[in-house]
């Protein structure tokens, strides 16, 4: 069997480094299974980028600018992200689609592949499965929908943008993805139940298959290491409470909870058990500028890691992984956290329902409420079975996310 992937970027975000994990699980069982991308970052053995030649390049770059730039008239602020879909490539180029058995689109926005062009994929006559690594898929152009139900009828009246309507922009969208999902037969797979429900109530996967597969991880790279060596790396006090979150900027990723960190910080202070004194927060992840951290515990910045090997010495250095996200599809960073064994604290809320297992790996807080995710801190922090909560959080990751195990269920799904 020969699969080919189709994403936009290579590895960069949650969706291309899931699509590099399948795409690896998958060859470990034996699997001929290869990554097209838009715009490759990281050359790397079994992903190929169509932009390889200058022209290509030319061509990719001016579709992904098109496609981010183009659309921000439209849009009420930069808190929402959300895909204008007008520019894209024809599948019938891609040579190495004529030889594949299963197409597996993932993450195809910025100009990889508008509606219309997604239509041709029927003239390939393939299996055809596509990931819904955000709500993108599923609505006239948001690709997280901070509560909107209007993805359940034909959208319009959309609150993301400047002049909603019934017609608006977002209905238009709606209805050529509509026209271009008719034309062509593909099963959605949800990488969480959350997403999995969301789509089967989406207007637009009317007739359409909906499985859930979770996405995989490399749980022998992302593994607990010893805490206090990890600590006298970073110049840590092995007695601290280290408490650890992602970090993405407020203006741009409204839903990743910055605001709901910060708030949750100040509660836990309150907390008559709370010695502030041993508290420190790291943030890793995006540039910190424009957003004001004024948190009143000591924190650090730790900036864009780029290294796994990095990035699992500050998982497993930390006591607790604050992830405060208000939508995830899945939430990988909390994956990513239990599998190194450190508990994680986040709101009851979407995709991450499926990792974290309130009271035995971690906690899961009411959704938006900054008090109750601050309980949810303090009591990991001070759980008189700590070594309990992280042996489980290994446990979970290591048994049910594992690379070979999330391929098998993709494969066994290819195959009916």
């Amino acid at each position: 069997m020969k699969v080919i992937h189709l994403n936009t970027y290579d590895g960069n975000g949650g969706a291309g480094r899931a699509v590099l994990r399948l795409n690896q699980g998958l060859k470990l069982l034996g699997i001929d299974s290869q990554v097209i991308c838009l715009y490759q970052f990281n050359p790397q053995s079994g992903v190929t980028a169509i932009s390889n030649t200058l022209v290509g390049r030319i061509q990719a770059v001016c579709n992904i600018l098109a496609e981010r730039f183009l659309i921000k008239p439209f849009l009420k602020g930069k808190q929402i992200p959300y895909s204008l879909q007008r520019f894209g490539i024809s599948p019938l180029t891609i040579k190495v689609l004529q030889d594949a058995d299963v197409i597996h689109i993932h993450w195809i926005n910025h100009g990889f592949l508008s509606p219309s062009k997604m239509a041709e994929l029927a003239q390939l006559n393939k299996k055809i499965f596509w990931t819904l690594h955000d709500s993108n898929p599923i609505t006239g152009g948001c690709h997280v929908r901070y509560g909107c139900t209007n993805f359940k009828q034909e959208c319009g009246e959309c609150p993301a943008l400047k002049s909603p309507s019934a017609n608006d922009l977002s209905h238009r969208t709606w209805l050529a993805k509509s026209k271009a999902y008719r034309k062509f037969d593909f099963t959605f797979i949800a990488p969480s139940v959350w997403m999995g429900q969301c789509a089967l109530d989406a207007s637009l996967s009317a007739n359409k298959q909906v499985r859930v597969i979770s996405n995989a991880l490399e749980t022998d790279i992302f593994r607990p290491l010893n805490k206090a060596e990890c600590r006298a790396e970073f110049d840590i006090d092995p007695q601290a409470q280290v408490i650890l979150a992602g970090y993405m900027p407020s203006e741009s990723d409204r839903h990743k909870g910055l605001p709901e960190l910060k708030e949750a910080i100040t509660h836990l202070l309150a907390h008559p058990g709370v010695d502030k004194g041993r508290m420190i927060l790291l943030f890793y992840g995006s540039n910190a500028e424009g957003d004001s951290l004024d948190i009143p515990i000591a924190h650090r910045f730790m900036g864009k890691i780029s290294s796994d090997l990095v990035l699992v010495k500050l998982y497993s250095l930390a006591d607790v992984f604050v992830f405060p996200s208000l939508e995830e599809s899945m939430g990988y960073t909390a994956l990513e956290s239990l599998a190194c064994g450190t508990p994680v604290v986040a709101f009851r809320t979407s995709g991450v329902t499926d990792i974290v297992q309130h009271g035995i790996n971690g906690y899961l807080a009411s959704l938006k409420d900054t008090k109750d995710l601050a309980n949810g801190i303090y009591t990991i922090l001070n759980n008189p079975d700590y070594a309990g909560l992280s042996a489980a959080a290994r446990k979970c990751a290591s048994e049910n996310f594992n690379l070979e195990t999330i391929a098998q269920k993709h494969l066994d799904l290819y195959h009916e």
